[in-house]
């Protein structure tokens, strides 16, 4: 990917980790559409010299409606990075402590993306040269204990983009994982975790290893290797017991 003058479109760029990177993009000279459900967040946006579009990932026709004015509004579009989800704990004893929060975790995180996909990768695949970057988790490869789907939407979205870069390797699409550790925003208990990754930090070393490493498929700070390649070094049982508050690394 290259990093400047692209059109880039992220859904779930009003906090965090999108909003972060959004402006990260925007200051590098690309057209930067930001995705969410707060109309007076999207205003001050736009008011920053933002695209600004109201879309809902959760809501399949909130997904068509934003995908089309985005393409209509922006012919140029040739990133599409599927950033919005959410992180809810879950209590497995019962079926009231984790039914409807696991079905609302996999319709965002896992099939928010999809849709999301499917409602651009016309659009992407028309262009020369486009980028898809899905963003998974440090806990895609070591669970933590209290958020067992968020985990499982997170691992289906690191074996989703490896078949999907398969697949687009004959197309114009480039495929690129990002994979997040702990990084201190508002999602989940992050800002109580010691392991957590300043967000400006966090934000920083994605966006150098984007210019430094243009042909990834994945975009990993040096802080998630723990967890993504725990297995890999024999210490995965280590590193369950560190990420839920067993061990110390």
């Amino acid at each position: 990917m290259n990093i400047t003058g692209n059109t880039i479109f992220i859904p779930g760029a009003t906090s965090g980790i999108g909003l972060a990177l959004a402006r990260r993009l925007k200051s590098r000279g690309n057209t930067v559409i930001v995705g969410g459900r707060r109309a007076e967040v999207l205003d001050e946006l736009r008011d920053q010299g933002f695209g600004a579009v109201r879309i809902d990932t959760s809501d399949p026709q909130s997904i068509t409606d934003a995908a089309a004015q985005v393409i209509a509004e922006y012919p140029d579009l040739n990133c599409l990075v599927t950033m919005a989800g959410v992180m809810l704990p879950e209590d497995w004893h019962t079926p009231e402590g984790f039914l409807e929060t696991a079905e609302h975790t996999v319709t965002t995180n896992l099939l928010g993306p999809i849709r999301l996909i499917a409602a651009f990768i016309q659009q992407l695949q028309s262009l020369p040269e486009a980028t898809i970057i899905t963003v998974s988790s440090g806990l895609a490869s070591v669970p933590l204990s209290r958020t067992p789907t968020y985990c499982a939407s997170k691992a289906a979205i690191h074996s989703l983009s490896e078949a999907i870069r398969l697949q687009l390797a004959d197309s114009s699409v480039q495929v690129i994982e990002l994979v997040p550790p702990a990084v201190r925003t508002g999602l989940g208990d992050t800002s109580r975790n010691p392991r957590a990754v300043p967000l400006d930090d966090f934000a920083d070393d994605v966006i150098t290893l984007l210019e430094t490493e243009p042909d990834a498929h994945e975009i990993l700070v040096e802080q998630v290797k723990f967890q993504r390649y725990a297995e890999r070094r024999g210490e995965y049982d280590t590193a369950v017991a560190v990420i839920n508050g067993g061990a110390r690394s």
